[in-house]
């Protein structure tokens, strides 16, 4: 770990980024340039204390996990997530044909959905990176370790996904989930490890997915319409629309109603909501 290159490529990938880069208002006049270091720490997830102490070189060592964190919040291209990665004594992840990394582009798109569930995903239903109202919406499952980041996963294994939408969409959704995973897997090919371990291990867990996998369904998903059940104000149906990065790797998913309608006042409504509830990240 090279605590003062660390701490230098920190300090500098935070002073060239701009409020409007990460869907922050500019506010009152800032004494220096870039993001401050409170604002970066909330974007990554992580108590400002711990940021500042590695600004610092001070502090433990970070994990894999919190320096993926940190690239997403300074907007770091692939190769400045790899850089980073080694500063921190990590070996940089494994380049994929699926980026476990968001492009910046979608990222900037993102942050100006303030007023829009919005989720990014992988081709494998992986929940990458989402948005205030999208965790207000459907519950965060970015931050849930392991399989649980996969929709699929959460749907046959853990049972948490359907209670999330209304009963009567339960089967037709379930279907959906598989034959989205199967055209993904189709893409990848035979010798995508991940894709062929997941796929085996929700088999083997599942029955139910097990019945579903074997109709051979494939449909990759561009729309959709969704009944979601939310906590606080009930039943909200939405359109959701899909859009995909070139190579399909990615998806941008995107929750949006009628103007005018009640489930778009819902909507409305779910934005004070979550400014309440979700505006303060929890410290890490």
């Amino acid at each position: 770990m090279d605590r003062h290159a660390l701490a230098d490529f920190l300090r500098r990938r935070r002073e060239l980024l701009r409020p409007e880069d990460v869907g922050l208002g500019a506010g009152a006049r800032r004494r220096t340039p870039g993001l401050r270091r409170e604002e970066v720490a909330a974007l990554a997830g992580m108590s400002v204390d711990y940021y500042t102490r590695l600004e610092q070189q001070r502090g433990p060592q970070p994990s894999e996990q919190m320096m993926a964190a940190i690239a997403r919040a300074l907007r770091c291209s692939l190769d400045e997530r790899d850089h980073l990665f080694h500063l921190a004594g990590h070996t940089a992840p494994v380049r994929m044909h699926r980026a476990d990394h968001v492009d910046p582009a979608i990222l900037r798109v993102l942050d100006r959905l303030e007023d829009t569930p919005a989720i990014v995903v992988s081709d494998l239903g992986e929940t990458l990176v989402e948005n205030r109202l999208a965790r207000a919406l459907l519950g965060g499952s970015v931050d849930l370790p392991g399989n649980e980041r996969y929709q699929a996963w959460r749907w046959f294994v853990t049972g948490t996904e359907p209670a999330k939408y209304a009963p009567e969409q339960h089967e037709r959704l379930g279907r959906v989930v598989v034959a989205s995973l199967r055209a993904a897997v189709g893409l990848a090919g035979p010798g995508d490890r991940r894709a062929t371990e997941l796929v085996a291990e929700l088999q083997r867990r599942s029955p139910a997915f097990a019945e579903v996998w074997e109709r051979h369904e494939v449909a990759t998903r561009w729309s959709d319409n969704k009944t979601i059940l939310q906590p606080e104000l009930g039943r909200i149906t939405v359109d959701c629309q899909v859009l995909h990065t070139d190579d399909q790797a990615q998806a941008l998913l995107l929750f949006t109603a009628p103007p005018g309608s009640e489930d778009a006042q819902k909507l409305e409504l779910l934005g004070v909501l979550g400014t309440q509830q979700f505006g303060t990240e929890p410290a890490r």
